[in-house]
């Protein structure tokens, strides 16, 4: 595998406390990818008038003090947020205990850019990892384009007026996804740190978990590392997008579009995980078969956009970790043919052996049939032979290798 540029090992080393720009001590806790939000729940937002919407999210990283990052970055006007709060929270419930206020620059609102993100100021409240936190956000007049992540797959309420400093939201809707909210950071804590990115697909979003479990295949790789003494402190950060290709927008931003906001730019990463191509290959050939050179251009673009990403991430210092692509023949959504199956095995072969990738994690190896390697094992099938069961997504948590991460202690 490629070893680390100067500085790859000069970031690794500020996690032994050494201060810079690239480690400036906010550690992200819980994240999500942003993009513009559709569908019958942005409509319900935007003719419902001021409201709050409070959103449940379950933290990775334990601190002293927390901060949100909050984000209009889908927006085409300003977006004003009069006031905000912060809470210990229950997945799936409204109801919280004591909720304190956030401030922004002093103040109990902000209003933000179109296409910008601002953080609100740190708020004393000592957090550990597992713990579940919620946020309310009042929005006086929401946004026509709202900017969020709509497979949150946890519960999310919405209530009239401003109750962001209401314990009990009465009558209470229940909307799904998460709005305007980008991070959830931390700081103060003991342990040694750093914060992987797992970037990705619906695959990596959570596709098809039961709502407010939390049993997404990274949500399951941060409590394998939160439960080891050598990758205790490490957080994991879901950045996966539902329907998101590499090379092309469609369901949020291309890849290679979003990949330095949602990983580069996030305070303390360290290592990004990237899991994504399926959707590009099965697009190519949905509604109709295409010819050998089309094939063929698709796997050199994908490979190509792989060493792209892979490069700005090291001149940043991290470690790039590639993920193969899993099977998906038998997929009644994309149908693939023999041709495909040969994209997704040359692509495969490129992540494990090209070295564009430092390390590289085989869910393809560890998802699929031995006797018909082109397609899921049915225990890991979640049924559409395309995402996995909830005994697949462990199984992949299972397929990191934890040592991959023991490096960051060096």
């Amino acid at each position: 595998m490629r070893h680390w540029r100067s500085a790859a090992i000069a970031a690794l080393a500020l996690l032994g406390g050494a201060a810079t720009a690239r480690m400036p001590g906010w550690q992200v806790a819980w994240g999500a990818a942003q993009m513009r939000v559709e569908g019958p729940a942005a409509d319900r937002v935007a003719k419902a008038g001021a409201v709050t919407i409070r959103q449940i999210v379950h933290v990775s990283a334990a601190g002293s003090r927390v901060r949100i990052r909050l984000s209009n970055i889908a927006g085409d006007a300003p977006l004003r947020i009069a006031a905000a709060s912060l809470a210990r929270g229950t997945p799936g419930k409204a109801a919280v205990a004591a909720p304190r206020a956030l401030r922004f620059a002093g103040a109990p609102g902000i209003v933000i850019a179109p296409g910008a993100e601002a953080y609100s100021d740190p708020l004393p409240i000592p957090v550990v990892a597992g713990d579940d936190l919620a946020i309310s956000l009042f929005f006086p007049q929401p946004a026509a384009i709202p900017t969020g992540h709509p497979g949150a797959r946890a519960s999310t309420f919405l209530v009239a007026g401003d109750a962001t400093a209401s314990p009990d939201l009465a009558d209470a809707a229940r909307i799904g996804g998460w709005w305007s909210l980008a991070d959830v950071e931390v700081q103060g804590g003991t342990a040694p740190r750093g914060t992987i990115v797992a970037i990705g697909d619906s695959i990596t979003d959570g596709y098809g978990i039961v709502d407010d479990s939390n049993t997404r295949w990274p949500d399951l790789l941060a409590r394998r590392l939160s439960a080891a003494t050598a990758t205790r402190g490490l957080s994991v950060v879901n950045a996966g997008i539902g329907g998101n290709r590499v090379l092309l927008d469609g369901l949020g931003p291309n890849l290679l579009a979003r990949f330095d906001r949602d990983v580069i730019a996030r305070p303390g990463v360290t290592h990004v995980i990237v899991l994504e191509g399926v959707n590009d290959l099965g697009v190519l050939t949905r509604d109709h078969p295409v010819g050998a050179a089309e094939h063929q251009a698709m796997v050199a673009a994908i490979t190509g956009a792989y060493r792209q990403m892979a490069e700005r991430a090291h001149a940043h210092g991290l470690m790039v970790i590639g993920g193969t692509i899993t099977p998906f023949a038998g997929s009644d959504y994309y149908h693939p043919g023999a041709e495909t199956e040969a994209d997704r095995q040359a692509i495969n072969a490129f992540i494990r052996t090209s070295g564009t990738f430092d390390a590289v994690v085989d869910f393809d190896r560890a998802l699929r049939d031995p006797a018909r390697p082109d397609r899921l094992l049915a225990a890991y099938d979640s049924g559409d032979h395309l995402h996995p069961s909830a005994a697949g997504y462990r199984a992949m948590a299972d397929a990191v290798p934890l040592a991959l991460f023991h490096r960051a202690r060096r």
